[in-house]
């Protein structure tokens, strides 16, 4: 098949999604595929007719990326691509048409909150992973935890807030707590505050990318994460930052974080947790695969934080991790993905 890889995007998570992308578009290639690998905000000039784009591929060829320790400049970006206003770069939806199938390769922004997914479905074009309607509960953290709440999934404690408005009142946050932007994924302006002062920063620091800002119950204990795929729950893995929390920093730097997978718990515990994957799953209207992760305090009661629409596929993602312990391998995963039926 011709297949699109679209990865990188307008988003503080296209490094993640860059790396993701080049991952899958080799594991394609090994697959038999003619693959593109495109890049959804900077789009591309094109040299030549849009079939030749697949037929010039030199499978030999592998792509790669490094993600930095640093999320992207996106003021920098902007001006790099002159797109002004679009999100869409040039030529991105001609080249998305013609393939046979685009793979999702995007994290953060219109990759995951329903908006690319709702263009696509107006163009007919055919893509991998959850729907418009799955992507917009899950990325959104104030619908996600609201329908938790509304059917009895237990999630900590939270309130939203947008933090420019006169009626916000610093002192009104119970510390500590964990602060998180609205609808940002792989820790992106995320912190965790005990005092005033580190209040006063985590705002500053999330109001980079949202101003709209979750102030979330602090719950210490032990993070898991359970894959689903093709609606079965895969075996969870935990997760052990070496210092700190699981931080952008941690997730995508060789050697920070230890995982463990399958995670060493109790079989009817991981029973429960895996119920209740498959629960957010279907409550948030998610599609082949998602990713749920989940926090166990020392009572032993586990609270579900949030679910990720199109998980992480870099070299230390939890997704594959998770998978490779089911037996399934990176390039069958990329395969069983690329082979949805919707």
């Amino acid at each position: 098949m011709n297949i699109v890889v679209l990865a990188g995007g307008y988003s503080p998570e296209r490094d993640v999604s860059l790396c993701s992308g080049c991952l899958i578009a080799n594991a394609l290639i090994e697959n038999g595929h003619q693959v593109l690998l495109l890049d959804a905000y900077l789009g591309m000039e094109l040299q030549t007719s849009i079939p030749e784009l697949f037929h010039n591929l030199n499978s030999s060829e592998k792509y790669e990326f490094t993600i930095p320790e640093k999320e992207p400049d996106l003021d920098e970006l902007k001006q790099l691509s002159r797109n002004g206003k679009s999100l869409i770069g040039k030529n991105v939806l001609e080249i998305c048409k013609y393939a046979d199938k685009v793979f999702i390769a995007l994290h953060g922004s219109i990759g995951e909150n329903g908006q690319l997914q709702a263009l696509f479905d107006l163009y007919g074009i055919d893509y991998t992973g959850s729907a418009y309607t799955g992507s917009l509960l899950a990325m959104d953290k104030d619908i996600t935890k609201t329908l938790f709440h509304a059917t009895n999934i237990a999630t900590p404690a939270w309130k939203i807030y947008d933090i420019t408005k006169p009626e916000f009142d610093l002192n009104a946050i119970p510390l500590p707590c964990v602060i998180k932007p609205c609808s940002c994924g792989s820790s992106v302006g995320v912190s965790i505050v005990h005092t005033k002062d580190e209040l006063i920063k985590a705002i500053n620091y999330a109001r980079i990318y949202e101003n709209c800002v979750m102030f979330e119950q602090l719950i210490k204990g032990r993070e898991f994460s359970i894959g689903i795929l093709n609606q079965k729950a895969l075996p969870p893995i935990e997760i052990i930052p070496k210092q700190g929390f699981y931080d952008y920093t941690n997730k995508y730097q060789t050697g920070l974080t230890t995982e463990i997978c399958p995670a060493i718990i109790d079989s009817d515990l991981c029973d429960k947790m895996q119920q209740a994957a498959l629960r957010v799953h279907e409550v948030l209207h998610l599609g082949y695969y998602s990713r749920v992760d989940f926090i166990l305090d020392d009572t032993g009661e586990f609270y579900c934080l949030e679910a990720n629409t199109l998980p992480g596929m870099t070299p230390t993602s939890l997704l594959p991790q998770e998978a490779k312990a089911a037996g399934i391998d990176y390039h069958k995963l990329c395969e069983m993905i690329l082979n949805e039926t919707k």
